[in-house]
């Protein structure tokens, strides 16, 4: 059995039609398929419910995050979409003070309407966890290192606490994936990916998962999953399957470089604050005014200037008009989200053309 992550990245995938001998999982591009006969089913009747090429991407997750079953999506949104179904009024969920601004929108727009309660708190203390549920708490979500401020919760502490409280935990594992963090080896019930990310790598594709540890979980999810109908697409999944391939040689790349850089930027004279969980690419950072933030972000050349993370190419992100321009004002003051803080997703390029574009863009921003 398979048990190195570099491994798993390359052959985790298995095509169970394949009477060729195709090295790559290829494309079904069919919507439909036929039956043999009366009652009988080749295992696929629509692609809607299920098609080769996904359900090969989904195996490949499912073993990287040690689940029993993965479900992919047409964006990491869907996939958080259709998770909240599992919601019901009057549902208590407790989840990170500094989710993603997507996830946060989500939550307050259009789950809590439905009459579901939320309260968002540091899931890092485990003290203040404990005093917040309440008997109708039914869900811990957690976002480990957060986004955009890296704050790290103990997943093996909560979720000792929910298995005491018949709480479900569920693990956002974009930031770190399965290459540095597998949430359900941890006691995670649910792991929830943005596949766009790191597991895609190439800022080409939208794609989501939910990754659940057992099979009640898997038939919740996955009654949603055909009835909402928010599946993703063949040709995307061969090109996260593709992605995949490369996973762990990128994060090993990415967190070499993301080291270097974070390191060199805590010695920069206008750099206030480097936040780094140590293992992935995601750095944030803080100048001393919002005008240096502001030239660095016009200043920089190599690095560019745009929303989403995890792909070869390095991006800086500015959280208070991209990621989190949705989160009310006062929340984002609260947790240091303001005008001097900036999101580096770092990718493969060569350390020293980063450091180089980094240093011209801060000596720039200076002057």
């Amino acid at each position: 059995m398979l048990q190195n992550i570099n491994t798993l990245c390359v052959h985790g995938a298995k095509d169970k039609n394949n009477t060729t001998g195709a090295i790559t999982i290829p494309v079904y591009q069919s919507a439909t398929f036929s039956h043999p006969c009366v009652g009988q089913s080749t295992g696929y009747d629509y692609s809607r419910l299920q098609n080769p090429t996904r359900e090969a991407l989904e195996n490949a997750v499912a073993v990287l995050e040690s689940g029993y079953d993965a479900m992919a999506f047409s964006s990491g949104m869907a996939a958080m979409t259709i998770l909240c179904e599992l919601f019901n009024p009057n549902d208590h969920i407790i989840a990170s003070q500094d989710l993603y601004g997507g996830s946060v929108r989500l939550l307050d727009n259009v789950v809590k309407k439905n009459g579901v309660l939320v309260d968002y708190l540091n899931t890092g203390d485990i003290d203040a966890v404990k005093e917040k549920i309440r008997s109708e708490t039914k869900f811990i979500f957690v976002e480990t290192p957060t986004n955009p401020m890296m704050q790290i919760t103990d997943i093996a502490k909560i979720s000792a606490v929910c298995k005491e409280k018949n709480i479900l935990l569920i693990v956002d594992n974009t930031f770190l994936t399965p290459v540095y963090q597998k949430p359900i080896e941890l006691g995670a019930d649910i792991v929830l990916h943005s596949g766009t990310k790191y597991l895609g790598g190439h800022n080409d594709t939208l794609a989501g998962f939910l990754v659940t540890a057992n099979e009640e979980l898997s038939e919740k999810l996955r009654y949603l999953y055909k009835t909402i109908g928010a599946c993703l697409a063949p040709w995307d999944s061969f090109l996260i399957l593709r992605g995949i391939k490369t996973l762990a040689i990128r994060m090993e790349r990415i967190t070499e470089n993301a080291k270097k850089i974070a390191d060199w930027l805590g010695e920069q004279s206008a750099v206030k604050t480097v936040l780094y969980s140590g293992q992935s690419g995601m750095i944030s950072f803080k100048t001393y005014d919002a005008d240096t933030a502001k030239k660095i972000l016009e200043k920089v050349k190599v690095i560019q200037y745009a929303e989403s993370l995890g792909g070869v190419e390095s991006l800086i992100t500015y959280p208070v008009l991209q990621t989190h321009a949705d989160v009310p004002l006062e929340k984002r003051l609260a947790l240091g989200i303001d005008e001097t803080l900036l999101r580096l997703s770092v990718g493969i390029e060569h350390v020293d053309d980063l450091i180089a574009d980094l240093e011209k863009s801060v000596a720039d921003a200076d002057s």
